[in-house]
């Protein structure tokens, strides 16, 4: 019998990490495994063909597609998206947490609601602080994913710093 899965969810920028101590330390306290959801945000797609390419991919399962898309952009910015994979993976691995990837190039709440039709072994929504704390998911559309994805959702903040 497989085992459930918590689904992390994170942008693929600079803080793509923030909260996975949480959701690891979560996924093996509670014996599941994480399936990591990289939401890819890119400015260009901003523009309405490149939002229906997006859309085509998702729709067609392609998350390929999203991911070579996000390797050529790190690529351009002399980042390396495969070795934040590798990190992540590793802290995931010296935890004994098994993880999955799946990556999409629209918005947080569509990418979500998305992979839950698709993966029934989810019991858990964590939406990392860079998801919530951006204002992209607003509490009327966590609210509505709350209502539509008939699974928990966990929002995580950042802890206030004291300067």
């Amino acid at each position: 019998m497989k085992r459930n899965q918590l689904l992390f969810v994170t942008y693929h920028d600079e803080n793509f990490d923030d909260g996975l101590s949480y959701a690891v330390d979560l996924a093996k306290t509670m014996n599941d495994s994480i399936e990591i959801l990289m939401i890819y945000k890119r400015k260009v797609l901003d523009k309405f063909g490149d939002m229906m390419t997006a859309i085509t991919f998702a729709e067609a399962g392609e998350y390929q597609t999203a991911r070579e898309m996000i390797g050529e952009d790190y690529n351009k910015q002399d980042g390396d998206y495969e070795k934040k994979l590798g990190i992540i993976r590793e802290k995931c691995t010296r935890s004994g947490v098994v993880v999955d990837f799946s990556t999409a190039a629209m918005d947080a709440v569509s990418a979500i609601k998305n992979i839950l039709r698709q993966n029934a072994r989810i019991d858990m929504v964590l939406l990392s602080p860079s998801i919530t704390n951006d204002g992209n998911v607003n509490a009327k559309v966590l609210n509505k994913l709350v209502k539509t994805a008939s699974r928990p959702v966990v929002t995580m903040a950042k802890q206030a710093s004291v300067g």
